[in-house]
């Protein structure tokens, strides 16, 4: 047998196993919604990052859009995974010297002055309306990626998982970086733009438009609903 043949046949069996539309992609049965780091420091009044000034209006304006929707998941079976980060802890083994000098450098206040997301803190807990149910799995992580350091890519396939629903916040930092990764571990990548956000509007765009050209297609949560109308 040549190798062109071989190499036909393949690439022909790996065609047949491709998920090459929206409504294949979303099928519930192998769907997992993965929200990330809606919690209180991240997007909430009184939060670190209100408290440097940053403008939450695009986070506040997509919550209640994704607690509709992780409603709506629940009903046609989608599995929901709850990102939580934590970045303080008693003995603080999670910060690199390699993030604290890239803070430093940045001149960001937050993990120097005061904690970001320290465990058992109403900053780390997950905002208003954001309550995983009995069974519904919280992933805890301590850098941007989900998958980084964590069992999240175990869980994913002990359910035979093949796409990733993504949603949370911020689109170009914690979302970008869980959705890039999960691509490369072979993940199909769905990126819900009206139910994920970030500080500014320029930031936003850019990175759905990178995310789009290179590691997950963009669209919006009521495409996802047209495609599970009937299940």
């Amino acid at each position: 047998m040549s190798l062109k043949r071989t190499f036909d046949e393949g690439f022909q069996s790996t065609l047949g196993n491709m998920l090459t539309t929206l409504k294949q992609k979303v099928e519930p049965f192998h769907t997992a919604l993965i929200v990330v780091d809606v919690q209180n420091d991240f997007c909430a009044r009184g939060g670190a990052l209100d408290r440097d000034g940053i403008d939450l209006t695009m986070v506040e304006d997509m919550i209640p859009r994704l607690v509709d929707f992780i409603d709506k998941a629940r009903i046609v079976g989608v599995s929901i995974i709850y990102i939580q980060s934590f970045y303080f802890s008693e003995g603080n083994p999670y910060l690199t010297d390699a993030f604290l000098e890239q803070r430093m450098r940045s001149g960001n206040k937050r993990h120097l002055e005061y904690p970001l997301c320290e465990r058992g803190s109403w900053g780390a807990d997950f905002c208003h309306g954001i309550s995983p149910l009995s069974g519904e799995s919280i992933v805890n992580k301590h850098c941007y990626s989900a998958f980084i350091g964590t069992d999240l890519d175990l869980i994913l396939r002990t359910r035979k998982k093949r796409t990733l629903l993504m949603a949370g916040v911020s689109t170009d930092i914690c979302v970008d970086n869980t959705t890039r990764v999960g691509f490369m571990y072979g993940y199909y990548t769905v990126v819900l733009k009206d139910l994920c956000a970030t500080w500014s509007q320029e930031l936003q765009d850019t990175t759905l438009s990178n995310i789009d050209q290179l590691y997950g297609q963009v669209v919006t949560s009521t495409d996802v609903l047209k495609c599970w109308q009937g299940q």
